[in-house]
């Protein structure tokens, strides 16, 4: 009796456990936006491909409906949940990357989506920021007390990522690996991590290693000289940075503040 008492007081708290309206309010108005840009930007080669203009609006519409009810579900779940399964969401990210190697597609020289069928394809690099935020959560709770130190705090707990990344930059997928550096490494800082580790360890292997995987990368080092002079090559690699220029120059600038 007892027992099945906790069950229904358990599937009570789930189902009665308070939204954040304002949170949620943002996330509809922030997919809205990405609704119709989606549907402007697509539509005339919606049309042009299969006859129908609203071919990838529906399409991204589907996804965001059945996202919306996923996040409405998982948002019922308490978040202390998720703490028993921390090494385990380690292990699942792990197994993503490299499955995306084996069983990956190329697509442009790079291999990020895994493809089930011909239309239904999923980039495992986005589950994986979900899962290292999960694993990152659950081992600096465990180890709150190491993480003002140097070797068993900082040290430590940034090797657990280098496997992660390492996997990424091999896809490549260098923009995954700068996102998930940045998430974990905010999460040890406001764990108890010291700010001056990141610094000193930046200094001397993060920026080195970033320069290293821009000059040794013909594609990297095309973007940043494409980005600093992207009129060497305006109907090609500086096509999208100089439109944006116009975009910007077609509306008028207040050089001058107001109040002067």
């Amino acid at each position: 009796m007892a027992k099945k008492k906790r069950k229904e007081k358990s599937f009570s708290s789930f189902i009665n456990n308070p939204i954040d309206f304002t949170l949620l309010i943002t996330i509809l108005l922030l997919l809205s936006i990405g609704l119709v840009m989606v549907l402007s930007a697509s539509s005339p080669s919606a049309l042009a491909e299969s006859g129908d203009s609203y071919s990838y609006f529906s399409k991204q519409l589907l996804f965001a409906i059945l996202g919306v009810a996923a996040m409405l579900f998982i948002s019922k779940i308490d978040y202390r949940f998720y703490q028993k399964f921390y090494k385990h969401a380690w292990v699942i990210a792990f197994i993503l990357l490299a499955l995306v190697l084996v069983a990956g597609k190329t697509v442009n020289g790079a291999k990020r989506w895994i493809y089930v069928t011909e239309t239904l394809s999923f980039q495992p690099s986005e589950l994986v920021k979900l899962l290292m935020i999960i694993f990152y959560a659950g081992i600096l709770v465990k180890n709150r007390d190491e993480l003002p130190l140097y070797g068993k705090g900082f040290i430590k707990h940034i090797c657990m990522v280098v496997p992660i990344i390492g996997l990424l930059i091999i896809e490549p997928h260098f923009s995954a690996s700068v996102v998930i550096i940045g998430i974990c490494s905010i999460m040890m800082i406001m764990a108890g991590c010291k700010f001056w580790h990141f610094l000193v360890t930046g200094g001397a292997v993060g920026i080195p290693g970033v320069i290293a995987l821009i000059l040794f990368s013909p594609y990297r080092l095309q973007r940043v000289v494409t980005f600093l002079d992207p009129w060497q090559d305006p109907t090609d690699t500086g096509w999208q940075v100089i439109q944006s220029l116009y975009a910007i120059g077609s509306r008028r600038i207040i050089r001058r503040w107001p109040w002067r």
